[in-house]
């Protein structure tokens, strides 16, 4: 009678396993070099990253799951690296405040099948073993922070980084040696408002999983939303998907400040620019590549106009990006260009606008789209052709805004302009 609970169990278990898949909770695009990009308030780091790299120190992430389950996974970047990269000291844990994690909820991350030591080849990343995180009993994980620790062992060369993060992480000293296993802020007096090295989280979830990327520029990755505030359009859209009572449902936001559909047409990270690689060219690595990915929400196409390029040009780029999506089966929704007119880029001017909204037309009626969000009808003056005006003021350093980035009142009429049911509907 045991033999047979016990085989009835087994066989549970293995059912419940297979029933789970490794499902991206959280993004943070990497593009390219550090410090090539558009970080918001970034302290003066010179002092810290002496030559742009980073020796012997730890370094203490600050990202925020969509979903938290005990078993995640952790991707680690040397995408835009020179030489190999060595990590040690892995640490995911509950983040508390400031440099501090909950105590108790600190726990070792490993590679490659147990070892606590990786190196990870340049134009490389990698995922650790998985992680079967200390989770507090009782405690509601909604909207709580994750730390992911790590030291670098020797020199780092060129750092991947994102930019844009808007999040305040938290730093060793140069040389600081190795921290991560620490719950305590006090090895680490130094912040930063971008990521390094980190660049995606994945959780062992039900297979009924669903996951909303925001893919873009600047306008996802929230320029003008407010330091740590989480109030950049897909946060928004998180709010209200958990206020409709929408259960198993996750957004990640895939944005970099900068960004283009199809330029450059190969990036070099030797001659970085700001937007890193194009959407086209990052779309396998940050997209395709990671698990559960359902729909995904593409505004973009403001930079390549910036650029010189022809709407012609990018409604190319948006079918070849649409098939490419739509052959692993992820809807694809298009999202209208928000007006630049006035600003002082090269976006801002009346020819530019022109031709943005031939780009919106195509959008809105050239079928490509499984729907269509019309985040410009949100945010549009119709009497100035501008973001209206109370969607200008800047939300994370002050100032009256760029007449380009949304700032937090915008991003959330953004969010509410989405129709819940076409993220999902075919």
């Amino acid at each position: 009678m045991k033999r047979i609970l016990f085989a009835a169990a087994l066989a549970l278990a293995i059912q419940a396993s297979a029933a789970d898949k490794w499902t991206v909770v959280w993004t943070g695009s990497t593009h390219g070099p550090y410090p090539a990009g558009n970080p918001v308030a970034q302290p003066d780091l010179s002092k810290i990253l002496p030559g742009n790299t980073a020796e012997d120190m730890t370094l203490r992430m600050i990202v925020k799951p969509g979903l938290w389950t005990k078993r995640v996974r952790i991707r680690f970047s040397n995408v835009f690296g020179d030489k190999p990269l060595t990590l040690d000291g892995a640490f995911a844990g509950v983040h508390g405040s400031a440099g501090m994690l909950l105590t108790g909820t600190n726990t070792p991350v490993k590679f490659n099948g147990g070892k606590t030591t990786v190196t990870i080849p340049p134009g490389e990343l990698l995922f650790s073993d998985a992680v079967d995180l200390a989770l507090p009993k009782g405690l509601d994980l909604t909207d709580r922070h994750m730390a992911v620790s790590f030291h670098i062992a020797g020199n780092s060369g060129p750092l991947t980084w994102h930019a844009k993060a808007i999040k305040t992480s938290y730093l060793t000293a140069s040389r600081g040696g190795s921290h991560g296993s620490e719950e305590s802020a006090d090895a680490f007096p130094f912040t930063t408002t971008s990521l390094f090295i980190v660049d995606a989280v994945e959780a062992m979830a039900p297979a009924s999983t669903r996951v909303v990327m925001g893919f873009g520029d600047s306008i996802t990755d929230g320029t003008n939303s407010t330091i740590n505030g989480d109030d950049r359009w897909p946060d928004f859209l998180t709010h209200r998907l958990r206020a409709a009572k929408t259960p198993g449902v996750v957004v990640v936001n895939a944005g970099i400040g900068g960004n283009r559909v199809i330029s450059p047409a190969k990036y070099d990270p030797t001659k970085p620019i700001p937007g890193g690689p194009s959407a086209l060219e990052r779309l396998e690595r940050d997209v395709l590549s990671l698990g559960g990915i359902t729909t995904v929400v593409w505004l973009e196409g403001i930079n390549d106009l910036g650029a010189g390029l022809p709407p012609a040009a990018i409604i190319e780029g948006f079918k070849q990006g649409v098939q490419r999506m739509k052959s692993k089966g992820i809807r694809v929704l298009g999202a209208t260009v928000t007006s630049a007119l006035g600003s002082s880029g090269a976006s801002g001017t009346p020819e530019k606008d022109m031709q943005r909204k031939t780009i919106n037309d195509f959008i809105r009626t050239g079928g490509l789209f499984d729907a269509v969000i019309d985040f410009d009808a949100a945010t549009l003056d119709k009497a100035l052709g501008t973001l209206k005006v109370e969607y200008q003021p800047n939300s994370s350093i002050g100032g009256p805004g760029d007449k380009l980035h949304p700032n937090r009142a915008g991003y959330q009429a953004m969010a509410n302009a989405i129709d819940l049911k076409a993220l999902f509907t075919r």
